[in-house]
């Protein structure tokens, strides 16, 4: 899944290279190694670590030196990551459970029920819950970010791909198989309302302006489109690469983030809230589709890898060990 084909993608190759001018750099590159294939990027913004889905485990790694520094084991099919003040919770795929660590030992303590395919995770603050969007199962898992215990399971109605909070007690969760957008009582542990995100299709990545009440949904048809929380409608949508699969806002700069992997890092600008244009394209390595955005320090984190040939009847080549890396990006002056 990372992404759809080399050959495709390769030959657009000068054409993403000339759209690279603009204010954001790639400043870093850390050659963090392992094996196999990884998932969502989650930047810590209290201790400046970044915790990343590898199958088995999560990597942490120091955001300022890009250096590994430990790993969370015992994951049985890693993907997202919550980070609550106490503790942090994995979504475990393979067990179907949620499993919550120590932030200090990043040892795991509990292990609590979720349901099939649980995938991307956070954390909501005004609820002190962390949830999960479980795929094949339609729906979310609410856990108690005190206890770790699960507290109920809320059915979505379709396959959630991604999820955000508010901050005001509402979390949103994208539904990839319907098109559509899905508003969660996070205290009520209930579904409020849905709207469609046409003319987007195949929603998949979620980022969110609390502030101005503007949801930025990346969807796989090549857009990002922008819904209005107060009504419960999209209201614009503005060109991104193929195959995102993470998108991110940092309110300082007004800038929102989308990875894709065809090897593009789409950046726009937030003219005012009804109101965008694309900033940047900036040239990624092929695949580098998972992002993650830290805003107390402004950075933005990308991963990717190297590949080998792609088989026969293959859509990718396999993923070259050694050769996953973490990309630190940058505003310039």
């Amino acid at each position: 899944m990372l992404f759809a084909s080399c050959a495709a993608i390769l030959l657009a190759g000068p054409s993403l290279l000339a759209q690279s001018d603009g204010p954001y750099k790639i400043t870093h590159t850390s050659v963090l190694g392992g094996e196999g294939g990884w998932d969502y990027v989650v930047p810590d913004p209290t201790t400046h670590r970044i915790f990343i889905a590898r199958g088995t485990h999560l990597m942490v790694v120091d955001e300022d030196s890009g250096k590994l520094i430990g790993q969370v084991d015992d994951i049985h099919g890693a993907h997202g990551t919550a980070i609550a003040p106490n503790y942090g919770f994995a979504s475990s795929a393979q067990d179907k459970t949620v499993a919550m660590f120590d932030l200090k030992t990043l040892k795991v303590i509990s292990r609590s029920p979720a349901q099939e395919d649980t995938d991307a995770a956070l954390y909501d603050a005004p609820s002190n819950r962390v949830f999960t969007m479980n795929g094949d199962a339609a729906s979310a898992t609410v856990v108690d970010a005190a206890t770790g215990k699960t507290i109920t399971n809320i059915p979505l109605g379709g396959k959630p791909e991604y999820a955000v909070s508010a901050g005001d007690g509402k979390v949103y969760a994208d539904i990839a198989d319907k098109d559509e957008i899905v508003e969660v009582d996070a205290r009520k542990a209930t579904v409020l309302r849905r709207w469609p995100t046409a003319p987007c299709k195949q929603p998949t990545s979620l980022t969110i302006d609390s502030a101005h009440h503007r949801l930025f949904t990346g969807c796989r048809s090549g857009v990002l489109a922008v819904s209005d929380t107060t009504t419960g409608k999209v209201i614009t949508t503005v060109p991104i690469g193929k195959g995102v699969d993470a998108s991110g806002f940092d309110p300082s700069t007004g800038d929102i983030f989308s990875s894709c992997g065809d090897g593009t890092l789409t950046i726009i600008h937030e003219d005012t809230p009804d109101q965008y244009h694309v900033l940047q394209t900036l040239a990624t390595p092929i695949g580098s589709r998972n992002l993650g955005v830290d805003p107390s320090t402004h950075k933005i984190f990308v991963v990717a890898a190297d590949f080998g040939p792609i088989p026969a009847g293959g859509r990718r080549g396999p993923v070259l060990p050694g050769s996953f890396k973490l990309l630190t990006i940058e505003r310039q002056p």
